[in-house]
């Protein structure tokens, strides 16, 4: 039998097998972004893979990126969010949150407080969609001032001991694919010229400082952080294979001390030499992908864990539209196609409807 299917101990984090749910924006969570009935039987049903890791959720309100995405700031959506830990955990499953801060991947109608935040003035390509269904640019963002960087990292800190009291097992800080924290690492996002950009080791720091605040916060081992180096979207950009190799270096280095959970590596060559080079000088287990561009077969999974490339396998697509995707990996049954028409749909369809086994 294939390592895909056999227990791991990630940290405190204990999974019945290597197939984790990947982080997937659903926008079921309305207007105020607490989760409700949708939310709680979505995650329930998938349960049975090794670990969940929820869609990204903003800690604070600024850092939201669409209507519909959960917040975990408030009172009303830990409670929401302890609903949905609780049926997890009485399916047997395990549960950690990503928390995203969007930075610039916003607008100031969404956020609600009048702008919109990155490290640098400069306005993240493509368009973004409104509360009133319109479409308009991404806005040129406020560059954050030195002095509030402490603010958002207390942000950060304060979602993830919101998520501990929301009976999550742990979390999973943010930082790539284009969102604040990746914005900082990219040298094309980010053209500060204090300690917080210039060098490689400056574009990272405050990658560092977030998750050493966060891992003293609720413990490293229940800490965990996604990166997804050359990825390329978003207008993150990252071109350059000898400043990728720096940054990701000292950012490796900056996290090995801590002893955390896990990192999580979305990247088209799990077995290259980045990647693996990443995941050893952080001295954390690996949670590995090969990215967006090519649905995650059971073929390959296997072969990533039981080659060593990676200890663990996140899974988008097949998750979305299998909830019983762990059985049928392992017994080699059929599985369900994903619709992406209802991926971001408002209600069940395509969501919590999907046929199991029997």
């Amino acid at each position: 039998m294939s390592k895909l299917f056999t227990p791991l101990e990630l940290g405190a984090l204990r999974l019945r097998n290597r197939m984790v749910m990947a982080p997937l924006t659903r926008l079921r969570a309305g207007v105020e972004g607490v989760p409700g009935d949708l939310l709680v039987e979505h995650y329930r049903q998938r349960a049975s893979l090794g670990m969940i890791v929820t869609e990204g959720t903003w800690p604070v309100r600024e850092g939201r990126t669409w209507i519909g995405q959960p917040g975990i700031e408030t009172a009303e959506q830990v409670a929401g969010w302890r609903r949905v830990t609780d049926a997890v955990h009485e399916a047997g499953g395990t549960i950690v949150m990503q928390i995203m801060h969007g930075g610039r991947i916003s607008h100031p109608e969404i956020g609600g407080t009048g702008r919109i935040v990155a490290p640098s003035a400069i306005a993240a390509p493509g368009e973004v969609r409104l509360p009133d269904g319109s479409k308009a640019d991404h806005p040129v963002p406020e560059a954050l001032d030195r002095d509030e960087l402490p603010v958002i990292i207390a942000g950060f800190v304060s979602a993830a001991r919101n998520a501990i009291a929301a009976g999550m097992d742990g979390v999973e800080l943010h930082s790539a694919n284009g969102y604040l924290l990746h914005q900082f690492l990219s040298p094309a996002a980010n053209t500060r010229t204090d300690e917080y950009g210039g060098t490689p080791a400056n574009r990272a720091r405050l990658t560092i400082e977030v998750v050493t605040a966060v891992a003293e916060a609720i413990g490293a081992d229940r800490t965990g952080l996604r990166v997804s180096p050359e990825h390329n979207i978003q207008g993150a950009l990252e071109t350059d294979p000898s400043d990728v190799t720096a940054t990701y270096t000292a950012l490796a280095e900056g996290l090995a001390p801590l002893g955390l959970a896990f990192v999580d590596i979305l990247h088209a060559d799990p077995a290259g030499e980045l990647v693996q080079k990443f995941r050893h000088a952080a001295g954390a287990p690996a949670i590995v992908n090969s990215g967006f561009g090519v649905q995650t077969t059971r073929e390959e999974a296997t072969r990533l864990v039981d080659e060593g490339i990676g200890d663990a396998v996140a899974i988008g697509r097949p998750a979305i539209a299998n909830p019983d995707l762990a059985l049928r990996w392992e017994t080699e049954a059929g599985e369900n196609a994903p619709d992406p028409s209802t991926f971001y749909a408002p209600d069940g369809r395509g969501y919590i409807d999907y046929p199991t086994l029997g």
